[in-house]
């Protein structure tokens, strides 16, 4: 039995974590501590007077069917980019799995999207999917889609769904790839030496053994398509047409940096923070039940 590690001085540990609890603090605590204490006051534009309301910057947000509006939104928006970034990360990383020839030309080119930023994400798209110069809007024009975002809110939304996405792909797809590597090739040539065909060797062994990734990446991408696809969204459409893809996220910043209500802006920001923190509860609590841990 190996002995365990131990520190001949006592504070080392804490001094070897003490950067990480640092920056955890600066950068998470101290900003959660003041948006909480910011989201029951009210002050002027200028901030010279400030006065205590308790809760009632909340009921002015759900009494708000713009805020309600764009929390049905949010929820929708992260579904489809979770749903959509997790099966086609997952497709890409099977195929690329296969003894191909060129396979490591395209794991490389399936992750260099990855390095971009969200915002680089977006400008890339708008540039595809412009109305008037577009490449892939004047092919959709050809074939008699006619194809505006900027005026149709359905479309932008799709358009956001789909930047967001390709930039999540690269990310699940590492995973996935490195989780099918990790299957020992005895448990699919045993399965195979028994009759079972591709597809229920995938959803007999692979999958199921790939349920702790999936489950890992569910929970990250549900956070990005909270927060990290703020960018995309601003590169794009900046929430329109008509607010069609203000997010909570992005209704935070409008009403916070815009419109200069920033005690109205703290309470969202608590808000979409309790409900992310409930949602990752939520499927801690009910879908780690159906993981698989070899």
């Amino acid at each position: 039995m190996k002995g365990q590690a131990t520190f001949s001085n006592k504070l080392l540990p804490y001094l070897l974590v003490a950067p990480q609890i640092a920056v955890t603090a600066i950068f998470f605590i101290w900003p959660a501590v003041q948006a909480i204490h910011q989201s029951v006051l009210r002050s002027d534009p200028f901030g010279l007077r400030t006065r205590f309301v308790g809760l009632a910057n909340f009921k002015a947000l759900f009494a708000d069917p713009y805020y309600l509006g764009s929390i049905r939104l949010s929820f929708l928006f992260s579904g489809a980019v979770a749903l959509l970034a997790l099966s086609v990360a997952l497709l890409l990383a099977v195929m690329a799995h296969k003894p191909i020839r060129g396979a490591r030309v395209y794991k490389t080119l399936l992750i260099w999207p990855y390095a971009l930023a969200p915002a680089v994400a977006g400008v890339l798209w708008l540039f595809l999917f412009q109305p008037s110069i577009g490449i892939l809007s004047q092919a959709l024009h050809s074939v008699g889609i006619p194809w505006n975002y900027t005026l149709n809110g359905t479309q932008a939304l799709l358009l956001v769904i789909l930047a967001s996405v390709w930039k999540q792909v690269s990310y699940n797809f590492i995973f996935f790839l490195a989780g099918l590597q990790a299957i020992p090739k005895s448990l699919i040539e045993a399965a195979k030496v028994d009759g079972a065909g591709s597809k229920r060797v995938f959803w007999s062994i692979v999958f199921p053994l790939l349920t702790p990734t999936t489950f890992f990446l569910l929970v990250m991408n549900t956070v990005y398509a909270f927060f990290d696809t703020f960018g995309a969204i601003d590169a794009l459409t900046k929430g329109g047409p008509g607010k069609a893809t203000e997010t909570m996220a992005y209704k935070l910043y409008i009403d916070g940096f815009k419109n200069f209500q920033i005690n109205s802006s703290a309470a969202q920001s608590v808000i979409l923070m309790a409900l992310v923190v409930l949602l990752t509860a939520v499927q801690f609590r009910f879908i780690e039940r159906r993981v698989h841990y070899v």
